[in-house]
């Protein structure tokens, strides 16, 4: 088993991509310590785990809660060997014309500084170990307008540039950071800030379902397990020789423009080829 006697940390661990990731670690040999505010999901995740898993309430927004989060790991582990910064949510969906300040600076704590606090206090437990690994959640809303509000975007932009940056910092101590962007995947994070009763987040959770069949080229929808296959391989000796870049897990979902995929979407030119075409059938009249 490529984790067999790593100890490993994951935010945002009791649902989606989070939980994928615990699965994925402990069934490789990992112990691991997942992290989240709910207590009832992570606490379930830990009670079937056989002690493979063990949970530690963190709420990311507070930098003293990371900070022992990390603490406990490392004393209940020995040390911390892989840490999978993950834990984040839509933020401010307002735009750029009408954010509030405060919206902007939640959305930016939430998802950026919480980033980068995780390296920070997971840090000094990791340097020198063997095969010592970070991994932090970006998406292709870092890459390019139109998949996310602007804050969020803005905020994952910043944690791919965090994680070049840090990797400069930590290669010093052995310490490998990389980033994965996914792409369209079913989790909850699209429906947690949906402002709808409770009973209408299933029929959203479907809607959303069947959108993201269609979204990209691969046709079917982004699953947390697509994403927890490249953390594993990004925390693994496999990726030995990655560090300061990030993994794209987006079903081609950024690698052009619809026509250029889909048989039935109209192209760029399709309109002037048929008005030529039309010309043509004229003057042959």
């Amino acid at each position: 088993m490529r984790f067999a006697g790593k100890v490993a940390v994951v935010t945002g661990a009791a649902s989606g991509i989070g939980k994928a990731a615990v699965l994925k670690l402990a069934g490789e040999g990992a112990h691991v310590f997942a992290a989240d505010i709910d207590e009832a999901g992570g606490q379930a995740l830990a009670a079937a785990s056989n002690g493979r898993i063990e949970f530690i309430r963190c709420d990311v927004t507070v930098a003293s809660d990371i900070e022992a989060l990390m603490d406990e790991a490392a004393k209940r582990g020995g040390g911390i060997d892989i840490v999978f910064n993950n834990a984040a949510a839509g933020g401010d969906r307002a735009p750029i014309d009408e954010i509030t300040p405060d919206g902007w600076d939640w959305t930016m704590n939430l998802v950026l500084k919480s980033v980068a606090m995780g390296i920070r206090y997971a840090a000094p437990h990791m340097k020198g170990r063997k095969g010592a690994a970070i991994v932090n959640t970006a998406s292709v809303a870092a890459l390019g307008a139109g998949y996310s509000p602007t804050a969020y975007a803005v905020a994952k932009a910043g944690v791919l540039h965090l994680t070049k940056v840090a990797a400069t910092d930590l290669a010093q101590y052995g310490i490998r950071v990389n980033a994965i962007c996914p792409g369209f995947i079913n989790t909850n994070i699209f429906t947690t800030s949906l402002e709808v009763p409770d009973e209408s987040k299933d029929a959203a959770k479907a809607v959303i379902a069947e959108m993201s069949a269609h979204a990209q080229p691969v046709a079917r929808g982004g699953q947390p397990d697509d994403i927890a296959n490249a953390v594993a391989y990004l925390a693994s000796e496999e990726a030995s020789f990655m560090t300061g870049t990030h993994m794209l897990v987006d079903g081609g979902l950024t690698i052009g423009q619809r026509h250029a995929w889909d048989p039935e979407a109209p192209g760029l030119f399709d309109a002037l080829i048929a008005m030529e075409d039309a010309a043509k059938a004229g003057a042959a009249a």
